[in-house]
């Protein structure tokens, strides 16, 4: 084979190398949320917003998919240095014996999810993962099942009435489910999203990643 793809050594450690990198990257999210949430609430300190004062932006929108491409990504990073022991940025590898950071490993995975989840206290991210994972299940179902079946299929009901059905019933069963299963996360990032926690979130992960970038050492090494 011309290329082989290894999402080990080709996603994954690279990820896991970037550590230091993420941290600034959710500090500056983190900002924007505070920034955008202290907007939303004409206050900084304002704890609660009205439902119907609530009005779905461009802006929110960048920022919902930003949320999720960030959380995600540094979900993965913070999970391979854990797991394979790698090192958050070329500073801190080069000022450590030790290979991981713990610290930072906790803070990507665990600010990473709150990022990942936080557009779902603005948009129906149950709705959107089901719509994603029934679209995916139609998708292969398309390509997977033989023309003979469809064909067979075709006999006794409309196939495209019968992924209908499918789509439906994936997209109800997924949302249900995600729904359940993000509730606890949905909460405390909607906690978070208060601007004064979310300010002090975001100073923590750009002093973390500016010092592991930088100095090549973890704030966990100073206090």
């Amino acid at each position: 084979m011309i290329f082989a793809w290894d999402y080990t050594e080709d996603l994954l450690k690279p990820l896991g190398k970037f550590g230091g990198f993420f941290m600034l990257i959710l500090g500056i999210m983190w900002i924007l949320y505070a920034v955008y949430e202290t907007n939303r609430r004409e206050s900084f300190k304002k704890t609660k917003v009205e439902d119907w004062d609530f009005d779905v932006t461009k802006f929110l929108k960048v920022l919902t998919y930003l949320g999720f491409i960030v959380g995600l990504l540094s979900i993965i990073s913070g999970v391979s240095g854990l797991i394979f022991n790698i090192p958050p940025s070329l500073a801190y590898e080069t000022t450590s014996e030790e290979g991981r950071n713990l610290f930072t490993s906790l803070i990507l995975i665990f600010v990473g999810v709150l990022t990942f989840v936080k557009p779902a206290n603005d948009l129906p991210l149950a709705s959107i993962i089901g719509v994603l994972a029934a679209s995916l299940v139609v998708v292969i179902l398309v390509l997977v099942i033989p023309d003979s079946v469809v064909d067979i299929i075709a006999k006794f009901v409309n196939p495209k009435i019968l992924l209908a059905i499918v789509f439906i019933v994936i997209f109800a069963i997924v949302a249900l489910t995600a729904k359940f299963y993000t509730a606890a996360f949905m909460g405390l990032s909607k906690i978070l999203s208060w601007p004064p926690l979310a300010l002090i979130l975001a100073v923590l992960c750009i002093i973390q990643g500016f010092l592991l970038l930088v100095v090549g050492v973890s704030i966990s090494g100073y206090f």
